[in-house]
């Protein structure tokens, strides 16, 4: 994966995902409403944008992930992104498919916003308290509009170990 560097307010430079980026630094992401939280995710990794298919429920998988849905013949994780950032769980009016990094996932939020460039300078890195909590699925964090905006890690959405056995289950997209 390629990797571009974001500069962050203050002494840190951060690490993100790079995605296109035009001739001024900017890079495009697709932004989607969560609850009450706004999360963007890198535009290189969707896939596609659909309504909400059944989900199927897998024991022993952590909260935000809701469980397996079938799209375009596999079984693909299904996360909601409302309980990755936060603690309350999405409506579920639209499924996002992303690439990461073993497969396929599909993100459960409220609503699709659209795409949108953004340069680097709106990259900060995750506030200390923040950093060993949320740092396997949030990049970073800036904000649109006097509103926190969360730069989804697409790469580090499902834990590795669910992974392995829904692989070893025959499941994995």
């Amino acid at each position: 994966m390629s990797v571009a560097t974001a500069t962050a307010i203050g002494p840190q430079r951060k690490q993100l995902p790079a995605t296109a980026a035009d001739g001024d630094g900017r890079t495009s992401w697709l932004l989607c409403r969560a609850g009450t939280h706004l999360c963007a995710i890198p535009l290189e990794h969707v896939v596609e944008i659909m309504r909400v298919l059944p989900i199927e429920v897998i024991a022993g998988a952590p909260p935000y992930v809701r469980g397996l849905s079938i799209i375009r013949g596999a079984a693909v994780p299904v996360v909601d992104a409302g309980l990755l950032v936060g603690d309350h769980a999405t409506k579920s009016e639209r499924l996002v498919a992303i690439r990461s990094g073993r497969g396929t996932i599909a993100l459960a939020t409220d609503a699709v916003l659209g795409i949108r460039a953004i340069g680097a300078q709106a990259f900060h890195d995750l506030p200390p308290l923040l950093r060993d909590a949320a740092s396997e699925t949030i990049a970073a964090i800036g904000t649109l509009d006097a509103e926190l905006l969360f730069f989804l890690r697409a790469a580090r959405i499902v834990p590795e170990d669910l992974l392995d056995r829904l692989e070893s289950d025959g499941a994995s997209s």
